[in-house]
C-alpha cells in the first residue's frame, strides 16, 4: 500500500519541541571525511596549451565534504557531533581540521593515516559555471594500523552516543571489521542506525534503523531496475537488505519510505528553486538521524528531513542547514496547504 504524505505532519509547537530534543543529542558520525576545494574565478581566454579554458583563480574557499558535512549539518543542528574518520598527514588534512575547529566540531575522535592522502574534491568554477572537478584520493581500505586506532576511537565515541550515523563514499574508511564494530555498540546501546550506502558493502547492515540509497545505487545492488509506479519490489528489497526501513531518495522526486511494516510512502521533494544539489544527501542523514536520535517517528525524522534538503538545494555548493531555515520552510509550506484546503483543493 503507497500513502501520499498530502502536508505537514507537525505543528509549529510540535516540530519546534522536537528540534528542541535533537539539540540535545549525542550523536556520532562514521566514515569517509573529505575536504571540498572551491577555486573561483575568471575564464577570459583560451590556453596556447591546449584547447582548455584559462581561469584567473580570485578566490579559493574550503568546505567539509562527505562524513564531515554530514558531521557539520548535526552540529548547525545544535547537537552534540563526534566525527570518527580518516584523514592524511599532510596539508589538505590541515584544512579539513581548521574547517572542523570552525564549525565547533571537534577532532579528538579523528585518526591520521600518513601513508594516504586527505580525500579532497577541488571544483573549479568561472562565472558560475563549474568547469572541471579534480579529486584527490585513495580508495583501498585504510592500513590495519589506522582500521585499529579508528576502531578504539569507534568505541569511546559510541560510549554514551544516541545515535551512529555510517556514512560510505567508497573511499576505504568503512571497512567490514569498522561496520561490524558500529553495528554491534549500536545495539548494544539500543540506538538507531542511518546508513548511507554505496556499492562495495551495500548488503553488510543487516539491522539497520534507516538504509538511505539513491535509486541509482539499489538498483544497481539488486540487478534490476525499479518502477516506482509499481513499487511492489521496494518492500522485497528491505527484505534482502535485512534492515528495519529503507529511505530511497529520488533527487527532485522526492523520497520514498518503505517502513518495516511494508507501508509505502511518497514524499515529495519541496517545491523550491534549485541551486546547487552537492551535499543534499548528507543533510538528509543527518537530519534524519539527529530526528531519530531525540524521539522522532521514522516518518517523522523522513519529513522533517526532506524540509533540510529543501533548504540546502537552494545554496551554492555543500552546505548546512539551521533549525531556524526548517521552521521557516515548515511555516511557508503550511501556510500553503492551508490555502489550498481553504481554496477547496485538498
Amino acid at each position: 500500500m503507497t500513502t501520499p504524505i498530502p502536508g505537514s505532519r507537525f505543528s509549529r509547537d510540535q516540530l519546534e519541541r522536537l528540534l528542541g530534543k535533537m539539540a540535545g543529542r549525542r550523536v556520532v558520525v562514521v566514515g569517509d571525511a573529505m575536504l571540498d576545494i572551491y577555486l573561483s574565478g575568471d575564464a577570459e581566454r583560451i590556453s596556447p596549451e591546449a584547447p582548455v579554458p584559462v581561469v584567473t583563480v580570485h578566490t579559493r574557499r574550503y568546505a567539509l565534504g562527505g562524513a564531515a558535512n554530514v558531521a557539520a549539518n548535526v552540529a548547525a543542528i545544535g547537537a552534540e557531533c563526534r566525527l570518527v574518520a580518516v584523514i592524511g598527514d599532510d596539508a589538505r588534512g590541515d584544512s579539513l581540521r581548521s574547517e572542523l575547529a570552525q564549525t565547533h566540531l571537534p577532532d579528538r575522535h579523528v585518526v591520521v593515516a600518513a601513508e594516504r592522502p586527505t580525500t579532497s574534491k577541488t571544483r573549479v568554477t568561472a562565472r558560475g559555471q563549474q568547469l572541471v572537478r579534480i579529486d584527490e584520493e585513495v580508495e583501498d581500505a585504510i592500513p590495519p594500523r589506522a582500521e585499529n586506532q579508528l576502531l578504539g576511537q569507534l568505541d569511546a565515541a559510541m560510549a554514551d552516543a544516541d545515535a551512529v550515523l555510517l556514512e560510505d563514499y567508497n573511499k576505504g574508511t568503512l571497512t567490514p571489521a569498522v561496520i561490524e564494530r558500529a553495528m554491534a555498540l549500536a545495539q548494544k546501546r539500543g540506538v538507531p542506525v542511518v546508513v548511507d550506502p554505496k556499492f562495495k558493502h551495500f548488503f553488510a547492515y543487516k539491522g539497520a534503523t534507516i538504509f538511505k540509497p539513491n535509486r541509482r545505487e539499489l538498483e544497481q545492488a539488486v540487478g534490476a531496475t525499479l518502477d516506482l509506479a509499481h513499487p511492489d519490489a521496494l518492500p522485497t528489497s528491505l527484505d534482502q537488505l535485512g534492515v528495519d526501513n529503507l529511505l530511497l531518495t529520488l533527487g527532485p522526486d522526492g523520497m520514498v519510505l518503505v517502513t518495516k511494516d511494508k507501508q509505502i510512502t511518497r514524499i515529495p521533494a519541496m517545491a523550491r528553486e534549485v541551486f546547487d544539489v552537492s551535499g543534499a544527501g548528507d543533510t538528509v542523514t543527518a537530519w534524519v538521524g539527529t530526528a531519530l536520535a531525540a524521539g522522532a517517528s521514522v516518518r517523522e525524522a523522513a519529513q522533517l528531513a526532506n524540509y533540510a534538503a529543501g533548504v540546502e538545494v537552494g545554496k551554492s555548493g555543500v552546505a548546512t542547514v539551521s533549525p531556524a531555515e526548517v521552521l521557516a520552510v515548515h511555516e511557508a509550506h503550511y501556510d500553503q496547504l492551508g490555502k489550498l484546503r481553504r481554496g477547496g483543493l485538498l
